[in-house]
């Protein structure tokens, strides 16, 4: 890579330019024919570059090495060390710093193009791994050639011609129990303003489990929301894509899932690709009013990061769940989401010159999400029984669920939630379409006193929604048809939820049973949601101990369920209800 280059602080010191040569000699079998630098800032020493490998004997990468050794987590927290400890503390420190001069690969950016950078050199990196730049940048690398390296910019400022050496290390990110309840970027960092100490850092990529290290998915994941739970079951270890249009309700699902595991022992890490920072401020403060971020971790990566940041976001934040699923905790993880994702990953890759393909994304854009959904899984008892429970979101544009990216969700997933832009704007939210959602798991992953109320529940839903079709025309209809048309409307408020509020398993089968048993049939439409609250009300203060039995055990004994039959009757009585819920 042309002339041999010598930087030293001073040119006067020939002395010891000389015995520079002379040491490089005996090791190259010659001495190199320098062109001398003098550069103030490495205090003494020499950085010697030859043949595109940089040998670094200065004074300050010393200095450097040594302040990294001493912040390096497992330190003595800067506010103990005491005025009589600091010298013993340097002389430990120091002990680990190598007096040989730090020798790496050199190269140099050649070009640099909206955060992707062409790079000359490097003819030993690794794909995805860790490039320093002058000045403190961090890109990663993603496409090898002969004669040097294309990479991605992470973070920092970056100029032509600016040096550039391999780390020897993938992007990793720091894990554990320390996480719990802050905000944090796929390095690690935080973003919360609070400084973060843990020892323990897992790479952001990392192959799925097997085959034989998986168990079946058959525990419930309760949302909370009784449309999902009563139809749509989640089990853990399940990826269940939430798919729709823009503005359709998609994070309040995730966030009300999140919610709803307070007090469950499942932890959850919600990860943020290319949202605005206040969008996931907002987020963040919904968790904490509803005591959730206790168990949470965030992970984000905002629209004003690099494309390479929103690009590794999601492993990063898979990596943080693993280390919890490893350790044998359940967790769920949102991904908000995968469409931002991929247009991330797809103008890297244009850039990089990479060869497009169907709307414009790459061919190995399938292989993208693949590799992070099916690090998703219900361990086997062997490895603890830990699960990673995904729930991955993606964006439709026009309701289009056969675009590229959502059709290859779609395929990688076990299935999916489908939010309606009509249904939404109607006032039915959650939006979500019972026709099209569909969970592979299904009923294996439901509670028994759940399945035993929610039998005919998408049949009930898909008879109304394609009668009320006809009935809207004015349309002659049989009495039949018309009961069921009013049963239908009711069901359909039932199924009405407030963003962020949710239901235990005891309240949504409490509902169910009220509506197979007619109680909401005497009330007028717009009457349902303040009936429903009463019913609830008079449940949890009469029948407190029936409803904490079937939250605990999931099953409705025939006991239980005739005390909870007797009570309806009660409250339809008026024992439950006022003036305002009178029977019409």
């Amino acid at each position: 890579m042309g002339r041999p280059t010598l930087i030293v602080a001073s040119k006067r010191d020939e002395d010891a330019i000389s015995a520079i040569r002379e040491g490089f000699a005996k090791k190259l079998g010659e001495p190199p024919d320098f062109e001398i630098v003098e550069d103030e800032r490495i205090t003494g020493g020499f950085i010697a570059i030859i043949d595109g490998a940089v040998y670094d004997d200065s004074y300050s990468s010393r200095l450097r090495e040594l302040g990294r050794l001493i912040s390096a987590p497992g330190g003595e927290p800067s506010d103990d060390l005491a005025f009589d400890a600091i010298g013993a503390a340097l002389k430990r420190r120091m002990s680990g710093v190598e007096s040989a001069p730090a020798v790496y690969r050199y190269g140099k950016v050649e070009s640099l193009a909206d955060d992707i950078i062409q790079i000359s050199g490097l003819s030993g990196c690794h794909y995805g791994e860790l490039l320093d730049f002058d000045g403190g940048a961090i890109g990663l690398t993603l496409e090898l050639r002969l004669d040097g390296v294309g990479a991605a910019l992470l973070d920092g400022a970056v100029t032509t011609s600016s040096a550039v050496h391999p780390t020897g290390r993938v992007a990793e990110i720091c894990v554990g129990s320390e996480l719990l309840g802050r905000v944090v970027d796929p390095l690690g960092r935080p973003l919360d303003g609070k400084s973060i100490r843990t020892v323990k850092y897992r790479p952001v990529e990392a192959p799925a489990p097997t085959i034989t290290q998986r168990a079946p998915v058959n525990t419930p994941l309760e949302t909370g929301i009784l449309t999902v739970d009563s139809m749509i079951p989640i089990g853990r270890g399940q990826r269940e894509l939430i798919i729709g249009d823009r503005q359709t309700g998609k994070t309040s699902i995730a966030v009300s899932t999140i919610i709803n595991q307070v007090n469950k022992g499942v932890y959850c890490v919600y990860c943020a690709i290319g949202q605005k920072a206040s969008t996931v401020s907002g987020i963040v403060r919904t968790l904490e009013k509803a005591g959730a971020m206790d168990n949470t971790v965030v992970v984000a990566a905002f629209s004003s990061s690099t494309a390479a940041m929103q690009y590794i976001a999601p492993y990063a934040a898979c990596a943080v769940a693993e280390e919890f699923m490893y350790a044998g905790r359940d967790v769920v993880i949102v991904y908000d989401d995968l469409s931002k994702h991929a247009v991330a990953y797809r103008s890297m890759s244009l850039l990089l010159r990479r060869p497009s393909g169907r709307e414009a994304y790459p061919g190995d854009v399938f292989y993208l999400h693949s590799r992070l959904l099916e690090r998703a899984a219900h361990l086997s008892n062997d490895l603890g029984g830990g699960s990673i429970t995904a729930l991955p979101i993606v964006e439709t544009m026009a309701g289009d669920i056969s675009a590229y990216i959502p059709t290859n969700v779609i395929s990688i997933t076990d299935g999916q939630i489908y939010l309606e832009s009509e249904l939404f704007n109607s006032g039915q939210r959650p939006a979500v379409n019972v026709g099209l959602s569909v969970s592979r798991v299904g009923r294996a992953a439901q509670h028994k006193a759940m399945r035993a109320v929610s039998g005919s529940m998408r049949l009930n839903v898909a008879q109304y929604r394609d009668m009320a079709v006809f009935a809207q025309f004015g349309a002659d209809i049989d009495s039949a048809t018309a009961a069921m048309l009013r049963s239908g409307e009711r069901l359909m408020e039932l199924l009405k939820q407030p963003a962020d509020a949710v239901f235990s398993l005891a309240e949504q089968t409490a509902i169910l049973l009220a509506f197979s048993n007619g109680v909401f049939d005497g009330f007028e439409r717009g009457d349902i949601d303040a009936v429903r609250n009463r019913l609830l009300q008079y449940l949890r203060e009469g029948a407190e101990k029936l409803m904490r039995n079937i939250d605990a055990s999931g099953v409705l004994p025939e006991n239980e369920k005739a005390e909870l039959l007797r009570r309806f009757e009660q409250f339809c009585a008026g024992e439950g209800g006022d003036a305002d819920g009178e029977s019409k």
